[in-house]
């Protein structure tokens, strides 16, 4: 008995059976179904919200949609390639400096939610004595405060930036230890091999030997980049964003699932947005997994 596999993986398949699977497998039968949370048993109708996302949603296909992908594609790749650099810069310096800025890099992802409101809404408040506004008063360059976080022309920008601040978690961690442990003799045969500069230390020496965490650092900079939608909604204060302007994949979800009370819809969004990660996660996987995993 002591000596049974199944003894010791049976709690984390528990775990992840009701956590991971259930839910989903839940959403995915919520989503063939009209289900508004006050009336039981939902009724079936098949694929009709996949069909009505895809040809009826004009807001999806028009904003929701789009948001999504341009936010990812800036967010993603800054904010991994970011935590590379400063992974790579920390492992440099010595231990106690090392430990003091990785705590303050790393500070915003756990306190994200709170500091929002707080900093971020103070900096970009719409009143003259927002530190933005207050600035560009006092320099000339505007002559009445502007509506940061309200306007449609600049929610999306500070969406971007709130994002790429709070986005140095665990992939960021994930890939310091990867550095500092990598071997330094490594290094050192590359030199007498002929290497001949940094750029060329970090290319040929230091990325490949730590594919792995270079491979958890992208899932979880994807995860993260598609998972965001209550950026929008605390900085602007709206659900749905002002002109839909931040309305990410996961606001549309929570708009329908959580104020119109369209669970089966909002069900089918998350099975989308499911499908879409996975998607993405696999091309990651093969790019930067191991040849023979792919």
């Amino acid at each position: 008995m002591a000596n049974n596999p199944y003894l010791f993986a049976g709690p984390y398949i528990l775990l992840f059976f009701v956590f991971i699977v259930l839910p989903v497998a839940t959403s995915m039968a919520l989503s063939l179904t009209d289900f508004n949370s006050f009336t039981f048993p939902p009724n079936f109708i098949g694929l009709r919200n996949y069909v009505s996302i895809l040809t009826e949603d004009n807001l999806f296909m028009q904003r929701v949609l789009p948001n999504t992908i341009n936010f990812a594609l800036i967010v993603g790749p800054v904010s991994y390639i970011l935590a590379f650099l400063l992974a790579w810069m920390l492992a440099q310096i010595s231990p106690i400096p090392r430990a003091v800025l990785a705590l303050i890099i790393y500070s915003p992802t756990m306190t994200a939610g709170v500091a929002l409101r707080v900093v971020w809404g103070t900096l970009f408040s719409g009143y003259q004595d927002g530190y933005v506004n207050s600035f560009l008063l006092q320099t000339g360059l505007i002559v009445e405060p502007i509506q940061f976080l309200q306007s449609p022309e600049y929610l999306f920008g500070i969406m971007v930036l709130v994002s790429i601040w709070g986005s140095m978690g665990v992939g960021f961690l994930a890939m310091l230890a990867g550095i500092l442990n990598i071997n330094a003799e490594m290094y050192e045969a590359a030199y007498v091999d002929g290497l001949r500069n940094r750029y060329q230390e970090i290319i040929y020496v230091t990325i490949p030997s730590m594919r792995p965490q270079m491979l958890f650092g992208a899932v979880m900079s994807i995860l993260g980049t598609f998972q965001a939608g209550a950026i929008g909604v605390e900085l602007s204060g709206y659900n749905p964003t002002p002109n839909y302007a931040g309305q990410l994949l996961v606001n549309h979800m929570d708009d329908y699932g959580f104020i119109r009370f369209q669970m089966g819809y909002a069900a089918a969004l998350a099975v989308i947005l499911l499908l879409i990660i996975y998607a993405v996660s696999r091309f990651v996987w093969r790019v930067l997994g191991e040849p023979e995993d792919a």
